[in-house]
């Protein structure tokens, strides 16, 4: 569990605090980058702390709303180990991250690379599923991350899964003028949810519509 904070002014300043540290800043960017939940031992090796410090820094976090742990099944004898991983949307509320800001992260990592928009788009969206847990459906990720991009989604149900549809297109210059770049990204992100996300769902279909009137749909198919 994590800590909630009365307002997002004392939400924002008790995070601020925490990152304050230097290597508990660190710590937290490099849970933020794993494509998955991280133990105290991957920690220790890679920063070169002994396990209370990195325990403590974590403590830290926690306490702050940044990062949430999870116990996972044990490997043998012994308690199950605690994984940890960023609270869904932390930092982008702390880094004050917009859609366009978002946007511009995957058309750099774009253009610094030989990859293509639909694979920049599945690695994102494989790193933003990481962070809703391993329990979480593909469907809920989906909705959930379009909402935070500025999508405003609602779910339509199917007989062979759902359908999320976007109300709204926060990128309308950026998608008409490049729409085989900016949908086909938005089209992997969807795809790396559904790969990282529990269950066997796959990205079905995706419907796309003129971005100043919105309606896109992207169908989450669950197999029968």
């Amino acid at each position: 569990m994590h800590r909630a904070a009365d307002t997002p002014d004392q939400d924002l300043l008790v995070q601020s605090r925490a990152l304050g540290d230097p290597t508990r800043h660190a710590v937290f960017a490099y849970l933020r980058e794993a494509p998955a939940p991280v133990g105290v031992a991957e920690l220790t090796a890679h920063f070169g702390l002994n396990h209370n410090a990195i325990r403590q820094h974590l403590a830290k976090l926690v306490e702050a709303g940044l990062v949430v742990g999870e116990q996972v099944s044990a490997e043998g004898r012994g308690r199950p180990p605690w994984k940890y991983r960023p609270v869904p949307g932390a930092a982008e509320r702390l880094g004050g991250t917009n859609p366009f800001e978002a946007l511009s992260m995957l058309l750099l990592e774009l253009l610094n690379g030989g990859s293509t928009p639909r694979e920049v788009g599945r690695r994102a969206g494989r790193r933003m599923a990481v962070e809703y847990g391993a329990e979480a459906d593909a469907a809920e990720i989906l909705d959930a991350v379009a909402r935070r991009l500025g999508f405003e989604p609602h779910r339509v149900e199917r007989g062979d899964g759902v359908d999320v549809v976007l109300g709204r297109c926060p990128f309308v210059g950026p998608a008409g003028a490049a729409p085989d770049v900016v949908c086909d990204l938005h089209l992997g992100i969807a795809e790396g949810i559904a790969e990282q996300a529990a269950g066997e769902a796959t990205i079905g279909g995706f419907v796309v519509r003129p971005p100043e009137r919105a309606g896109c749909r992207i169908n989450v198919a669950v197999p029968a």
